[in-house]
C-alpha cells in the first residue's frame, strides 16, 4: 500500500489530532494546499501568517496540537515569532512550510523569495523547535515526518517540516498506527531517595503550601495533583502562568502569588509557610512578580517535569507525575482547621460571589469592569487575555468550572490574543470564549477578526481602550506609546457580520453585555477608560520593569 508524501502527512496531522490547519497561501504551498482540501483536515485560511502561527498555537492549548502552513521564506519568516512563542511556552505546534523543488536547492537557483542560501528558514527555525526536516528524500521522508511529530508531542514544542514543491506527489509507503510517545518513567533508586526526602520536610511541617504552575497544565497533570491536594488537604496556591490549572473554587485554593504584588494574606501565607512544594514551576520575571517571591532553599521542593531539588539536592531522572502520585501515597493528610486555608472564592480582587450593583451613569473604571464581568464568564469557558493591563486583571478574576485561561505569560508578544483566539474558538467552537485586549496590541493583529466571522465562530471581545500602550506607559510614558484612534466597535461591521457595541458607562457596558449573551455573531465590546486606569499589579510591574531597565521619566 502506498500513499503520497502530502496524503501521508495529512495522514498523520489528524491521527495525532490536528482536525484544522491555519495557513497562507503561497505559490510553493499551493500544491500541498490542493491536498490539504482533499483531506480529512479542515484549512482555515488567516489574513497573514503571524496570525496562523498564533491560531495554531491557541489551537494546540485547547486541542493538545496544532498546526499551520505557509509558503517559503516570505511566509515562514512572517510566522516565526508565533512558533518563538509556542517555543518559549511548551506548546506543541506543527510548522509546515511549502519550499522550492529540491533541484532549486541543489542548484542555488535565484529565484523568487529566496536568500541565496535556501537553508537559511530551516536553520532559522532550528533555533525555536525541537526538531525540524527538510523533505528531500522520498524513501526517507515518512520516517522523518514520524520523527518531528514524536519530537512535539514527546517533548511539547514546536516542530518544523519544510515540503519541496516536488516531493509533495511523491510516492512513500502508507502509515501503520502512529507510535505515540510513552509515559515518561522516573529512576526507581532516584524516586525512592527523593520521596523519602520529602515525606520528611513535608510531614515534619504545621503550615505546609502547594504552587502549582506552567508544567502541570502543558503536561496534563492535573488529575495527579488533584490526587495530592486531597489525600493532603494542603492549600495551594499558583502563579499566572498555572491559572485555572483546576477550578478556582476549589476549597483548597487560595489565589495567585506574585510576590510582592500578591494580597496581603496569600503572600503571608506563602512566604511563612515551613514548607514550600512548587510543582510545575516557570520562575520567569512576570511569572514571579518581578523576581519578588521569597521561596527559602531549606525549606523549598521544587518539582519540575524531569528534575527534582529539594533543599540543596537534586534529583534528575524523576518524572513529575510519578513524584506526585507518590506523594499521594506517603504523606500525612493534614487537619484543614490548622492550614489557615482562605479559599480565594472569598477573597480573590475579582470575584462572582461579591454583589455588583450597577450605577448606570457612572463611567466605566479598569477594576469595575472586571467585577462585573467575573459574572459574565460561563462555567466550560475559554477567557483569553492580552499581555498588559488585560492580562493583569484577568488573572486577578475567579473563573468559573472548568475554565481554561490562555495567556501569553512569560513569552509576551503583543497581538498574540487575536489569532490565539481563532485558534481556542475553532478548536472547540460551541464553548463560550472571551477575549480581552487592548487598544495597542488589538492593532497589531485586528484583520483575522473577519476570519473568526467567515468561518461563523462568535466569541466576544472586550476591547479595553484606554488610548494606547498602557503597559509601556507604566514603565515610562511618552509619546511612542500613542497610536491612532480607531472607531473599534464598527469593525465588526466592516469586517463582515458581527455586532459592535460603545461602552462609557456602567449601564451601557450592562446593555452590551445582555445582547452580546444572546447573540450568535461575534461581538466587540468597546471598553473607554482612561489612559493610565489599570490595576495596581500592572503599575508595580511597569516600576519594577523601569527600575531594571535603568529608566526614568
Amino acid at each position: 500500500m502506498t500513499t503520497t508524501i502530502a496524503g501521508y502527512l495529512l495522514t498523520r496531522l489528524k491521527e495525532i489530532g490536528v482536525d484544522h490547519l491555519f495557513g497562507v497561501p503561497g505559490d510553493f504551498v499551493l500544491g500541498f494546499f490542493n491536498q490539504v482540501l482533499e483531506s480529512q483536515v479542515n484549512y482555515v485560511g488567516t489574513c497573514n501568517e503571524l496570525n496562523a502561527a498564533y491560531a495554531a498555537d491557541g489551537y494546540a492549548r485547547i486541542q493538545g496540537v496544532g498546526a499551520f502552513a505557509t509558503t517559503y521564506s516570505v511566509g515562514e519568516l512572517s510566522a516565526i515569532n508565533g512558533i518563538a512563542g509556542a517555543f518559549a511556552e511548551n506548546i506543541p505546534v506543527i510548522a509546515i512550510t511549502g519550499v522550492p523543488a529540491t533541484v532549486n536547492f541543489e542548484q542555488g537557483t535565484l529565484l523568487h523569495h529566496t536568500l541565496g542560501d535556501y537553508r537559511i528558514p530551516l536553520e532559522m527555525f532550528e533555533k525555536v523547535t525541537v526538531a525540524a526536516t527538510l523533505l528531500n528524500r522520498p524513501e526517507k521522508a515518512a520516517e522523518e515526518i514520524d520523527r518531528v511529530l514524536y519530537a512535539c508531542l514527546d517533548l511539547k514544542k514546536p516542530v518544523y517540516i519544510a515540503l519541496p514543491a516536488d516531493m509533495v506527489m511523491q510516492p512513500c509507503h502508507a502509515p501503520k498506527p502512529f507510535k505515540f510517545p510513552p509515559k515518561k518513567k522516573s529512576d526507581p533508586a532516584q524516586l525512592k531517595e527523593a520521596l523519602e526526602e520529602a515525606r520528611q520536610m513535608l510531614n515534619q511541617a504545621k503550615k505546609p503550601i502547594l504552587i502549582a504552575d506552567d508544567q502541570v497544565i502543558r503536561y496534563g497533570l492535573q488529575k495527579a495533583f488533584a490526587k495530592l491536594l486531597e489525600k493532603t488537604n494542603y492549600p495551594y496556591a499558583t502563579m499566572m502562568l498555572g491559572k485555572t490549572v483546576l477550578d478556582e473554587d476549589h476549597p483548597q485554593f487560595i489565589g495567585q502569588y506574585q510576590g510582592i504584588r500578591s494580597r496581603d494574606y496569600l503572600k503571608n501565607r506563602v512566604e511563612n509557610a515551613d514548607a514550600i512544594l512548587i510543582l510545575g514551576g516557570v520562575l520567569s520575571d512576570l511569572n514571579t512578580g518581578g523576581f519578588s517571591t521569597h521561596f527559602d532553599p531549606i525549606k523549598t521542593i521544587n518539582a519540575n517535569i524531569f528534575s527534582t531539588r529539594i533543599k540543596h539536592h537534586v534529583y534528575d531522572r524523576i518524572y513529575l507525575e510519578d513524584f506526585m502520585l507518590g506523594l499521594a501515597q506517603i504523606l500525612q493528610k493534614k487537619e484543614k482547621s490548622s492550614l489557615d486555608i482562605h479559599p480565594a472564592i472569598e477573597g480573590c480582587t475579582h470575584r462572582r460571589t461579591m454583589k455588583f450593583h450597577v450605577e448606570k451613569e457612572k463611567k466605566i473604571t479598569h477594576a469595575r469592569f472586571f467585577d462585573r464581568v467575573s459574572s459574565f464568564i460561563e462555567e466550560n469557558a475559554i477567557v483569553i487575555a492580552e499581555t498588559g493591563s488585560s492580562l493583569f486583571s484577568a488573572s486577578e478574576t475567579l473563573m468559573p468550572k472548568n475554565t481554561t485561561f490562555i495567556g501569553q505569560t512569560f513569552y509576551g508578544s503583543i497581538g498574540y490574543t487575536v489569532g490565539a483566539t481563532l485558534g481556542a474558538a475553532t478548536a472547540a467552537p460551541k464553548r463560550q470564549t472571551l477575549l480581552f485586549v487592548g487598544d495597542g496590541s488589538f492593532q497589531v493583529t485586528c484583520q483575522d477578526l473577519s476570519t473568526m466571522m467567515r468561518y461563523n465562530l462568535n466569541p466576544i471581545i472586550f476591547l479595553i481602550n484606554n488610548d494606547g500602550y498602557t503597559i509601556e506607559r507604566v514603565i515610562i510614558d511618552n509619546t511612542y506609546n500613542d497610536i491612532a484612534s480607531w472607531k473599534y466597535h464598527k469593525l465588526p461591521g466592516v469586517f463582515g457580520d458581527g455586532l459592535g457595541f460603545d461602552v462609557y458607562t456602567e449601564g451601557e457596558l450592562e446593555e452590551a453585555l445582555k445582547k452580546a449573551a444572546k447573540s450568535d455573531k461575534l461581538c466587540l465590546i468597546e471598553i473607554h477608560t482612561d489612559k493610565m486606569d489599570c490595576s495596581p499589579s500592572l503599575k508595580a510591574a511597569g516600576e519594577a520593569m523601569a527600575r531594571s531597565n535603568k529608566l526614568s521619566a
